[in-house]
């Protein structure tokens, strides 16, 4: 790739690095942010194999911009900032870190070579993880943890110590584990990638430089025949036009396959309350389940006092269809949880309002059913609403992914806390 001095209307400064299938440029105007630019290059073997691909670069670009903006609504930070053009995008400026972070759901490919006896297949539950310290000459050695460690590496004017390495690999594995998921809902699997990070001007460490089809395998369908990966130009015997033309047509079935993703969450919760008095308490509950992905309604209607209306809501919310958890708030003689659990097919959660006042008679309220019924009891609003996303994300991906990356990010603020205060 020749020099260039703008892309599409942004003017851009010198070349700040080159790699096989793509460049970076610093961006003066922006500082502290770089233009990724990609190529219309294709190679395998550390370089060994390499053709020019013609709108590889558009498909790439397509592909890794999807991605992270998923990453990015569960909750995991990376480098992206927004696509520029159809071939390039804008991100922090990294010092990049040359671990290559493999993570792996299904064994196949090379660790098949490197661990003779494992046979295709073999299922990782949790996924294995693997690293390999980039080094085209010496084709990327694999290293061991205990390598990474002593390395001592350092970058963005700090030393990848213990405690960056184990958010690293945390950090891996949610992210494989975010796409998985998401794949899944496409009736594809995802049967292993790879990732870096870099640092940034801040010294954070973020997941950065790109996720596309050079990065991952992909089965449709879980079957290993309908590969729509980089493996299929790696298993190419004569690479012909036709053939090249074959891994571009996967290349774009991917980047379209994306466009199916449902952008908003199939599901929902709503909370009922007895009374208006209780707004606040519900109004927290629709808080929480906002930041974990769920839309959530308010109604307010009693069961002792109009019956009749509560069977008509919750009517018209089972006859939409729409995955529903349903949150009762009442307090003193809890009949609207009894009621709606009784009369629905979805799940009831009470969290009753309790008050100083008669606050233990009213949780008894509601954890002394009639017998049939299965609604279940919590105090915070909170946990009403971590409940509901935990029910509502076995069939939807989005709110999965963002109780999994909600779950790092505690376990990384947990351990960036601990380190300040041994360092301290």
């Amino acid at each position: 790739m020749t020099d260039i001095t703008s892309e599409n209307g942004l003017q851009l400064g010198k070349k700040l690095c080159e790699g096989k299938t793509k460049a970076v440029y610093e961006i003066p105007e922006l500082p502290g942010q770089v233009l990724l630019k990609s190529k219309d290059r294709i190679t395998a073997g550390d370089g060994a194999r390499a053709h020019d691909l013609e709108g590889k670069a558009a498909i790439s670009t397509s592909t890794t911009c999807k991605i992270f903006k998923i990453l990015a609504d569960a909750g995991i930070k990376t480098h992206f900032i927004k696509q520029h053009s159809e071939t390039s995008f804008i991100a922090q400026s990294m010092d990049m870190i040359p671990i290559e972070w493999v993570t792996r759901r299904i064994a196949t490919g090379s660790f098949l070579k490197r661990n003779v006896g494992v046979k295709e297949g073999y299922r990782f539950c949790p996924p294995k993880q693997e690293t390999f310290y980039k080094d085209d000459e010496n084709h990327d050695p694999q290293w061991s943890y205990e390598q990474v460690l002593e390395a001592k590496m350092q970058h963005g004017g700090r030393v990848i110590n213990r405690d960056d390495i184990d958010i690293m690999s945390h950090t891996t594995v949610c992210v494989f584990e975010v796409l998985e998921k998401m794949w899944r809902s496409l009736d594809c699997s995802l049967i292993d990638m790879k990732i870096e990070f870099g640092v940034n001007n801040q010294g954070e460490i973020l997941l950065a430089d790109i996720i596309d089809s050079d990065s991952w395998r992909l089965w449709p369908a879980g079957d290993k025949r309908l590969m729509k990966d980089k493996q299929v130009y790696r298993n190419l015997q004569d690479v012909t036009p036709e053939a090249l033309g074959t891994v571009k047509r996967n290349f774009q079935w991917v980047a379209d396959k994306l466009n199916e993703l449902r952008i908003k969450p199939n599901a929902r919760a709503v909370v009922f309350m007895g009374s208006p008095s209780d707004m606040a308490h519900c109004e927290k509950i629709q808080t929480y389940c906002g930041e974990y992905g769920v839309p959530c309604e308010l109604r307010i209607s009693s069961a002792h006092k109009g019956t009749d209306e509560t069977m008509s809501i919750l009517a018209d919310y089972e006859g939409e269809g729409i995955p529903t958890v349903f949150i009762a708030v009442a307090g003193r003689s809890n009949g609207l949880g009894p009621v709606l659990s009784g009369n629905a097919t979805w799940p009831v959660i009470n969290c009753p309002p309790v008050k100083a006042d008669w606050g233990p008679e009213d949780i008894w309220s509601s954890l002394r059913l009639p017998s049939g019924l299965g609604c279940t009891t919590v105090i915070a609003p909170e946990t009403a609403a971590l409940q509901s996303a935990q029910i509502l994300a076995l069939n939807d991906y989005m709110v999965w992914s963002k109780l999994r990356a909600k779950k790092l990010n505690t376990w990384i603020g947990l351990k960036r806390a601990d380190q300040k205060i041994r360092l301290d």
